[in-house]
């Protein structure tokens, strides 16, 4: 036996030794790129960097690649765990333990002790999202290669309690995108220019804007990881921000916060982030920050897993020129936002950094030194940290048993049921279990449906189901008693619910008979039912946004749509006037295998008014501007297969526009359309080459208004509509000129001035009925609104007409969200039809597609793309 011993010694000792020569003949990071990373002027591509991690993935038995998802452009997407060895070996049953403690409410006491005893804290972090912020995913081979190499004593402590999960590069499209033009402008006048367009397929800096809805594929994989695979306990998003401000932001945040988060969550991010400023300011790092501009309050960002009892926080570090480095004088210092209003020595920033050269260089050692920080601050509170994930999923389980609301129902026979069936997606992505009924019930005199969707609260996820199921009300808090409200970083409505349109019912008393009639719904749930392909064909409803997918998807591969004029019935129920009708082929039978919702099954062709659908020509105006409406209305086309060619602000004057049915204008600012400048506080040119900075200038618009005046068609919204107003001018005949203004104009910079604020906001709208523009929209419905334009129409002149869509009521105008003096906009106008010439133009006051989270207004384009 003591041989045996003295054997199994020998064993570990060289399995130890061969552990500790790989790590010494690992490739450095400098020797791999062929130069320093944070080198002036000097950035790796997505593919390079992934190389280098499979190397220490091949050659560290402390550090594991795993691959989690792919781009919206195809690359694979990856994160690295790293550990001590052991920790590396063992991590699937170290998984097992992240799920039972984050999710499990009916762990013994015993069980729960034995897994604090074994679990690790998993720190979870992904980099450079926004992908010109490129000082974290340049830092990250650095961080990994000490982490694994390292023989300091107290970073193999680290290690051996916490397990590090690191996504080099949360947005690979983009940074290979951002890190080419920078090397293609390397060297010339134009070095640090910015990239013309989004660095993402499709929606650029709002990929930080997608964590409710999860409508990107990136987005996804991120989320999975922390929501349904992994279950951190901590979570870090590392980004940058402005060159002139401070140089680092650390947790917490600012007001407002989320009023549904657990305080000792909070309390967490003030131990992490005081760790971090500390140890920030031991390494001699100035400007380090806390409680500054960045607020905690709505759910759309990486960190929406704080609403899932992960401690989720932010980092934000200043930014060079890419990586050229930048000088900035001591007078161009600046603090503007809550938490800061002088740039000077203060509780929150109690070490300025005095100004000088700011390089990407100081960008990695920042980025180095809160790593260490955030990994530091989970190994000294590893056994804390893991019981309170387990403390707080028992908690909200609890509150979910014992406070209202009890559960949400949602009726399955929705108006627009192919959005109830996203709404299951969303949430079972998100990690929610959704239940439906098996049986018809009553409670309190109200009758509830076998099929109708319940979604319970005594859920470890209780926080987030309550915050996306609600209408939102913001938390006014002030900077003094009676003062000035804090005001929010971003938006203020994200219900998901309303912005779907769907019937949605808190139940504020607990009922068993609900709990005992419910059955949870399987993955990738949707209402499809059996079809019968022995008829003529199907018929589609006008009111489920589905069905206008299923419309442009048939016309995209050349068959034959038709739309009613009138409602009909089928089998006692009504079709209403708009839907579509598709006799049976192979093209059908393949589209309709991806449905969510059944349609109508037709024994014959019906005996009913309709239209021969066409395919549009679309032309979509996209600046260069890192245009992120154009950029989720590219997205929202081919979602549902519309096809659209992109015609940028110079290509206007080359291009023969009779040739597309719709121009279409995203919410974009006049001034940059027409002249490839910002106004908005004054004309200044921005960073790109002059190439990209044209305009569309007077003569473009004059082209698009006579496009118009021949019979073309224009959508625009947003600032965008701001394009039409005032003297336009058209050239009918050579030699002939004739001016005019269109009957409409746009009162929102005035009522500004009145104190209008709509920060982002679902406010209530009345529509015009039985038109069409509005066929498969209830009578009113919520849209997504930020206070501009306000429309107001006026008697048209010659060869001129309009007709308002849609008016926002009197009063009662805030469905979900914050705004001051909203009732300016009573009685006026949202959306208006406007015609000129032979021509048509649809205005919104809002956008109908933003960030793919407002579907309750989707039909209003669609709609408009087959008037």
């Amino acid at each position: 036996m003591k041989q045996f011993y003295i054997s199994l010694l020998t064993l570990f000792s060289v399995i130890f030794s061969i552990s500790i020569q790989a790590q010494e003949s690992i490739q450095t990071p400098k020797d791999f790129f062929g130069f320093q990373p944070g080198a002036d002027r000097q950035l790796f591509t997505y593919e390079k960097l992934i190389d280098y991690f499979k190397v220490l993935d091949e050659n560290s038995p402390r550090l594991k690649l795993v691959q989690i998802g792919v781009s919206p452009m195809g690359r694979p997407m990856y994160m690295a765990l790293i550990s001590n060895e052991k920790n590396i070996a063992n991590l699937d049953q170290l998984k097992k333990i992240n799920k039972e403690l984050a999710i499990n409410p009916n762990l013994s006491e015993n069980q729960k002790a034995e897994m604090v005893r074994d679990g690790k804290v998993f720190i979870y972090a992904t980099l450079s999202m926004h992908a010109n912020e490129v000082g974290p995913s340049q830092s990250s081979p650095l961080i990994a290669y000490e982490l694994i190499t390292s023989k300091d004593p107290e970073v193999r402590n680290w290690l051996d309690k916490t397990v590090y999960m690191m996504v080099p590069s949360h947005n690979p499209d983009g940074m290979d995108l951002v890190v080419n033009n920078y090397l293609k402008y390397r060297g010339t006048e134009y070095e640090g220019a910015n990239l013309p367009g989004v660095y993402h397929k499709y929606v650029g800096h709002d990929n930080n804007r997608d964590f409710v809805t999860l409508s990107q594929s990136d987005t996804k994989a991120i989320a999975g990881v922390s929501d349904t695979a992994w279950y951190p306990q901590v979570m870090f998003e590392k980004h940058q921000m402005g060159l002139s401000g401070v140089r680092y932001f650390v947790p917490p945040p600012t007001d407002a916060i989320a009023q549904v988060i657990d305080a000792n969550l909070w309390n967490w991010m003030k131990i992490f982030g005081s760790n971090m400023i500390t140890e920030m300011t031991a390494d001699s790092l100035k400007g380090v920050v806390q409680q500054y501009i960045f607020d905690d309050y709505w759910p759309g960002s990486t960190e929406t897993s704080l609403w899932k009892n992960v401690i989720s926080m932010l980092t934000e570090c200043a930014s060079a020129k890419g990586a050229t480095p930048v000088y900035v004088e001591p007078n161009e210092l600046n603090a503007d936002g809550k938490g800061l209003s002088d740039y000077k020595k203060s509780i929150n920033m109690p070490d300025p950094w005095p100004g000088g050269w700011w390089r990407l260089g100081d960008i990695v050692q920042y980025e180095i030194s809160s790593t260490k920080a955030i990994i530091k601050t989970a190994y000294l509170h590893k056994d804390e940290i893991l019981r309170f994930r387990n403390d707080l999923c028992v908690k909200e389980v609890n509150k979910g048993k014992n406070q209202a609301p009890y559960f949400y129902i949602l009726p399955e026979k929705q108006h627009d049921q192919s959005e109830l069936a996203d709404l299951i997606r969303i949430m079972q992505e998100q990690g929610v279990t959704v239940y439906h009924l098996t049986h018809d019930i009553t409670l309190n005199n109200y009758d509830y449906h076998k099929g109708d969707i319940v979604i319970p609260m005594a859920q470890a996820y209780r926080p987030f189901i309550k915050e996306v199921m609600e209408a939102q009300q913001y938390p006014v808090r002030r900077f003094t008693t009676g003062g000035e409200v804090i005001r929010p970083y971003d938006i203020t409505s994200w219900s998901l619910p309303l912005h779907k349109g769907l019937e949605s019912t808190a139940i504020d008393v607990f009922s068993k008979t609900i709990n005992d009639n419910m059955a949870e719904l399987p993955l990738n749930f949707n209402f499809m039912k059996p079809l019968d392909e022995k008829g003529w064909g199907l018929a589609f409803s006008v009111n489920d946004n589905e069905s206008f997918k299923t419309a442009f998807a048939l016309l995209s591969e050349k068959e034959k749509v038709y739309r009613t004029s009138e409602d009909f019935l089928v089998n006692g129920t009504v079709v209403p006037k708009g839907s579509f009708l598709v006799q049976n082929s192979e093209a059908l039978k393949k589209i309709t295998a991806d449905l969510t919702t059944t349609p109508f099954a037709l024994d014959s062709k019906p005996a009913v008014k309709m239209q021969e659908v066409k395919l549009p020509r679309i032309a979509l105006l996209e600046t260069w501007f890192h245009d992120m409406d154009a950029g989720w209305t590219r997205f929202i086309f081919d979602t549902y297969h519309i096809p659209f060619t992109v015609l940028h602000p110079e290509d206007v004057a080359k291009t023969d526009l009779s040739g597309y049915d719709y121009l279409i204008f995203p919410d974009q600012s006049k001034s940059v359309i027409m002249d490839g400048k910002y106004s908005e506080n004054g004309y200044f040119q921005p960073d790109y080459p002059p190439q990209y900075t044209q305009g569309i200038e007077k003569s473009g618009l004059q082209k698009i208004m006579e496009y118009v005046n021949n019979g073309g068609k224009v959508l625009s919204w947003g600032r965008s509509t701001d394009l039409f107003l005032g003297t336009l001018t058209v050239q009918p005949k050579k030699g002939e000129k004739e001016s005019f203004v269109l009957p409409y104009r746009n009162l929102g910079p005035r009522l500004a001035k009145d104190g209008l604020y709509c920060p982002g906001t679902l406010i209530k709208v009345n529509w015009k009925s039985n038109h069409p523009l509005t066929l498969g929209m209830e009578a009113s419905s919520g849209v997504f609104y930020r206070g501009n334009p306000v429309f107001q129409t006026q008697l048209p002149g010659f060869d001129m007409d309009r007709w308002v869509i849609g008016t926002f009521p009197e009063d009662h105008l805030i469905m979900s969200g914050y705004a001051e003096n909203i009732k300016l906009i009573g009685n006026k106008v949202a959306m208006v039809w406007l015609s000129k010439g032979k021509g048509q133009m649809v205005l919104y006051g809002f956008s109908p597609i933003f960030r793919a989270s407002s579907p309750v207004t989707y039909k209003l384009v669609f709609n408009a793309l087959m008037m």
